[in-house]
């Protein structure tokens, strides 16, 4: 590598740190427009009652323009933040924790997003978050092992017993006996790790009720076991007559006598 291509390669790098660390300008901005689209809907979204009453044709017009603005700039600027905050925690907790915090953030703000507006548009929202419980009761029983590993995952995220890359020993009845082996991954739904079998993937709730142990790293090729059937060096000696053998006329034991004798 010649000293151009070094100073372009540092060049990329620097830029690509400024980027990292530089504010979201995009996502700032977003957000400010559709704050802005918000008012300007339900200012006008005063001068009518219902969207099936007679008349007030431009109020109509400009609210249902404003509350489609706010909704794709308010969109637009909880992703950019969401995606943002990930990339600025993901060196100092990891990437299972970056993305944690950015499912949530997507999650808060779409939510408030949505009630925005459906206000907006004048939806009754007290009728909505009725059906709305009832559906979150039933979807909440139908995947209720689902959020239970998600939940789990978050408490393990959060507590952290142990880390990527630890040699650990789960010890749990639900798993019929101890488990162990390296973790490669710490996800939202399984633990995923590296046993003396092959990869594994552990259901996080079944993580969170067992007992956590870590152990000693063993070391480079401690776990590679000979195949079957490999040849074998003999011990230093073995089939060598000794001076008293060769008087009697006897081997050692690696070499039986003849039965012929």
């Amino acid at each position: 590598m010649d000293a151009q291509d070094k100073h372009q390669l540092d060049l990329s790098v620097y830029m690509g740190k400024m980027k990292a660390h530089a504010p979201p300008w995009r996502s700032i901005a977003a957000l400010a427009l559709a704050i802005v689209a918000g008012g300007i809907a339900s200012q006008y979204g005063q001068g009518f009652g219902t969207w099936l009453q007679q008349g007030h044709l431009l109020p109509k017009i400009v609210t249902a323009a404003a509350t489609t603005a706010f909704a794709l700039f308010a969109s637009l600027g909880l992703v950019g933040m969401a995606s943002k905050t990930r990339d600025v925690l993901r060196p100092m907790g990891g990437e299972a924790h970056a993305a944690v915090v950015r499912y949530a953030i997507a999650l808060v703000g779409g939510v408030i997003a949505l009630v925005v507006t459906l206000s907006l548009v004048k939806v009754p929202i007290g009728k909505l978050v009725v059906g709305g419980a009832l559906t979150t009761i039933i979807i909440g029983i139908a995947a209720q092992s689902w959020l239970a590993n998600v939940f789990a995952g978050i408490v393990l995220l959060v507590s952290r017993p142990f880390a990527v890359g630890d040699h650990i020993r789960i010890r749990s009845g639900s798993l019929n006996g101890p488990i162990e082996g390296v973790v490669t991954e710490i996800g939202i739904i399984y633990l995923r790790m590296t046993t003396g079998e092959g990869p594994l993937h552990i259901p996080n709730s079944q993580v969170l009720t067992a007992a956590v142990g870590a152990l000693p790293t063993p070391p480079a090729g401690a776990d590679q076991v000979p195949p079957a059937g490999a040849d074998q060096v003999p011990p230093a000696g073995a089939g060598e007559v000794s001076p008293a053998g060769k008087a009697q006329g006897l081997t050692t034991a690696s070499q039986p006598p003849d039965p012929a004798r």
